[in-house]
């Protein structure tokens, strides 16, 4: 080893600095070669146990990144490793430990602003918005007004019931940074807009001032497009949204074809035979999962199983997802020449099962039962059932031009890249029927379908079919407008605290011209009737 090595294996310092070089260059495994020598060399530095718990979590060794970071602690490290234990614990599905570790963060914080802010977007991620709210109000206190911390505040007390917090925060985000495309979105959808009360002359004047971020664009022409909907302007709306759409579509390298040749192996793999075949999956009850397509009532129906009181939500988890990829990743480890589709029938189903569980169940706060509404879970049906053989599964379904049109209209952010074209918007949701259908096929009388319309024309009758399906007892207070301080993660979460209301049903009817290559991708497909 040359001079120059040998100094940097003398400096923790230079370790890290080269071990963090390595990661950026996503060269994991020899980060962690470097991170195991620098904590042999340099026994007593926190820091350094510190990159090795970082570079192991990128090489997908969370349990070695936890006694990686445990170490760091015990070398009298800063509360930042306790930070970054509560993450590793979170995403080892070993939610239960966390607050109890944050608690004791918070206790230690006394005016770090940057650790009170980093403690509330924990305690955001668990569900606990309450927390979370207090944690980013102490922060900005401490800091002064930092409009990063300051939006995040503002969705957490949207998502807590609380827009009239949320929209003094978002106004005074606006009033120093009048170009923030995202607070200038979130302020249009926290309550329905009325003609006294909106904000459409305001978005104008903005966009005719121009934005320097095609981003932050396309999100003020997703706010105009939702207020005047809101105002009945349907013309002017549907123009604001194509615009924002084609504007943020320019913004996104997008290509499903490897997503739709996997859908196809997993049809071809997943059959009938597959699906009767034993699975020995883990047979604990009482995950209930809320899939389909977004914005198709999925809110709607979890919070009619909300009120039972029996219920609680684990939010919209990506646990299963996560938990089959990695699965499967360990089967290919094992055998380079495994397909995907193949590998799912090595899976160690009753594993999948217990370690889905454990994670959703804490995130539930350990109730009983749960609601995992992640609608692109639809996927995996076939999967869950076998993992979760008592596992209920809630298909919410919708008028297709309805429901594409509602997508089309909805401004995701980080998630469903196909939605800002109509082409790509149509071929994702042809690939989805595609997909349900196959289920239906394989596992009859596994899934119950709800179909919006009828969930709004019939709530009482609707979700007596849902509680019976759930095994769980009716409660008259399904039909209540739910209490405003109730959490809801989602688009949705204005909406669902209003009445039910029929008003967007054949929503999509008038925009058929706008809309007509998705109208003509559908109805080639069989899927609409004009």
């Amino acid at each position: 080893m040359n001079s120059q090595k040998n100094s940097r294996i003398d400096s923790p310092a230079a370790l890290v600095g080269l071990g963090n070089d390595l990661l950026r260059q996503r060269r994991f495994t020899e980060a962690v070669e470097l991170g195991r020598r620098a904590a042999e060399a340099c026994p007593d530095q926190a820091q350094v146990f510190a990159f090795l718990a970082e570079a192991l979590r990128l090489a997908d060794d969370l349990p070695g990144a936890l006694v990686a970071i445990d170490q760091a602690i015990a070398l009298g490290g800063a509360a930042q490793h306790k930070v970054k234990k509560a993450w590793l614990l979170s995403r080892s599905y070993r939610r239960d430990e966390v607050p109890a570790l944050v608690a004791g963060i918070s206790a230690e914080a006394g005016d770090n602003a940057v650790l009170l802010w980093q403690i509330g977007k924990l305690y955001f991620h668990h569900n606990m918005l309450q927390e979370a709210i207090v944690h980013y109000v102490r922060a900005l206190a401490v800091a002064g007004d930092r409009p990063a911390w300051r939006y995040d505040l503002a969705v957490a007390r949207f998502y807590a019931g609380d827009a009239a917090a949320a929209e003094g925060d978002l106004e005074s985000i606006l009033a120093v940074t009048p170009q923030a495309g995202p607070v200038i979105y979130l302020r249009s959808t926290l309550v329905r807009q009325g003609p006294q009360s909106n904000h459409v002359a305001d978005i104008e004047a903005r966009l005719q001032a121009g934005f320097s971020q095609d981003e932050d664009e396309a999100c003020a022409l997703y706010a105009l497009g939702k207020e005047l909907e809101d105002l009945g302007e349907h013309e002017r709306s549907f123009a604001a949204f194509t615009a924002g759409a084609k504007k943020r579509r320019a913004t996104l390298n997008y290509d499903a074809s490897a997503f739709y040749a996997t859908l196809e192996e997993v049809r071809g793999v997943m059959d009938a035979p597959a699906m009767s075949a034993p699975a020995n999956g883990c047979e604990d009850e009482g995950a209930i999962f809320i899939l389909g397509m977004p914005r198709t009532g999925t809110t709607l129906a979890e919070r009619m199983l909300l009120q039972s009181g029996c219920v609680e939500n684990a939010g919209e988890l990506t646990d299963f997802g996560f938990l089959l990829g990695a699965a499967i990743s360990r089967l290919q480890v094992a055998d380079p020449s495994l397909g995907v589709a193949a590998a799912t029938q090595q899976l160690d189903f009753a594993a999948l099962g217990r370690d889905y569980m454990r994670g959703a169940r804490q995130m539930a706060g350990g109730s009983a039962r749960f609601i995992d509404k992640m609608p692109a879970n639809y996927m995996y049906c076939g999967l869950l059932h076998r993992a979760m053989p008592n596992a209920r599964i809630i298909h919410v379904e919708r008028d297709p031009l309805d429901s594409c049109y509602a997508i089309f209209k909805t401004l995701f952010f980080n998630a469903y890249e196909f939605s800002y074209d109509l082409d790509e918007l149509a071929e994702y949701y042809i690939a989805y029927r595609r997909m349900m259908r196959h289920w239906h096929e394989v596992m009859p009388g596994a899934i119950l379908d709800v179909r919006y319309e009828a969930l709004v024309a019939d709530p009482e009758g609707q979700s007596r079919r849902i509680y019976d399906w759930c095994g769980l007892e009716w409660n008259p207070a399904v039909l209540e407008v739910p209490d405003r301080r109730r959490a809801f993660a989602t688009a949705s979460a204005a909406q669902v605290r209003e009445p039910v209301h029929t008003r967007s049903v054949g929503s999509s009817r008038r925009h058929l011209k706008g809309l007509a290559p998705l109208v003509d991708r559908l109805q080639a497909a069989g899927l609409y009737t004009p």
